[in-house]
């Protein structure tokens, strides 16, 4: 499989700057803010979603300040979101680190995503970049409705396959769809092409959370985790909705009511992985995943050929094959 650092190969310097520049957005003179902020700072991932800012823009052209505030942007109301999220799951671990919310409870961890917020805003605001503003403002209100939609449907397990995609998309494919695009509107481009962007981060989005829900299905021992989490959560992913829709009146009420009533039953919910594997609801995942990986990529194919663009086919494929 393709590593991050070949993936980063024709944008390693801009990362690197990109680093420094972003630690400096996430100064504060509280010394408790400061504190958690730098928490934040030391425990990053794999910054997959600055990469596709620069690597669209490096599409198109050279790399500018417009570009680096971006991808900060994009980087100071994602971490926003992940530490609102860990709040509302009642979370104590991210990546394997503590979570905000378990080392300094609720509060603060509320109060450090709302400033997060507050500086992606005053980022584009202070250097006039209403396009990008308007962009992520509208990822961050999409990815508010999709989590709503999925905690309602939740409620009645009533997610039929296009709910499902409606949610993922405004859930996750909304996030790295704005990377996308406003790595282009960065490097100056025209509508039409920032919307082919957009379009391309959407089809890459809706594969990645297709394959964070395959991964409820593997070995723990292959992705390091617990796996049925999905189904304790009571989240309706697409293996388990086509699951429900091929069972048979026995296992379907038997699916529903694990779901709904006995999900911390671990033999029960191991069946309900079972009944889901057997109907091929995996396959069926797996299958509608590669289409939207071959939509991203034909996409891409319509840009002209340069290292930019190999690295994003790169990334796309990656998207695929990762392992966690």
């Amino acid at each position: 499989m393709t590593s991050i650092k070949k993936i980063k190969t024709p944008i390693q310097q801009e990362m690197l700057l990109f680093e420094t520049k972003f630690k400096e957005s996430l100064k504060s003179k509280v010394p408790l803010l400061d504190k958690v902020l730098h928490y934040i700072v030391k425990r990053k991932g794999k910054q997959m979603r600055p990469m596709f800012v620069f690597l669209c823009n490096k599409m198109f052209g050279d790399v500018n300040e417009s570009t680096y505030r971006a991808a900060s942007l994009i980087e100071l109301l994602h971490t926003a979101t992940l530490v609102h999220d860990d709040v509302i799951d009642d979370a104590n671990l991210r990546r394997g680190f503590f979570s905000i919310n378990a080392l300094w409870k609720n509060k603060i961890a509320v109060l450090a995503g709302d400033f997060l917020l507050s500086q992606g805003l005053l980022l584009s605001l202070q250097n006039k970049e209403y396009d990008l503003l308007q962009i992520v403002s509208k990822a961050v209100k999409d990815m508010s409705e999709g989590e709503l939609l999925q905690i309602e449907k939740a409620r009645h397990l009533d997610i039929e396959e296009d709910i499902y995609f409606d949610i993922i998309r405004q859930k996750t494919a909304t996030l790295i769809a704005a990377c996308c695009a406003c790595g282009a509107t960065a490097a100056q481009q025209d509508e039409k092409t920032v919307e082919k962007m957009r379009e391309f981060g959407e089809h890459v989005g809706i594969a990645f959370q297709m394959k964070d829900d395959l991964f409820d299905y593997y070995n723990d021992d292959v992705i390091g985790k617990p796996t049925g989490i999905d189904i304790k959560e009571q989240k309706m992913t697409l293996p388990l909705i086509y699951a429900l829709k091929h069972a048979s009146k026995k296992d379907y009420k038997f699916i529903i009511q694990t779901v709904k009533k006995y999900n911390t039953d671990s033999e029960r919910v191991s069946k309900v992985m079972s009944l889901v594997k057997q109907s091929g609801g995996i396959e069926y995942t797996i299958e509608k995943m590669k289409g939207y990986q071959n939509k991203a990529l034909s996409l891409l194919k319509t840009f002209d050929d340069n290292e930019s663009r190999k690295s994003l086919e790169l990334l796309v494929n990656f998207v695929i094959e990762r392992k966690k």
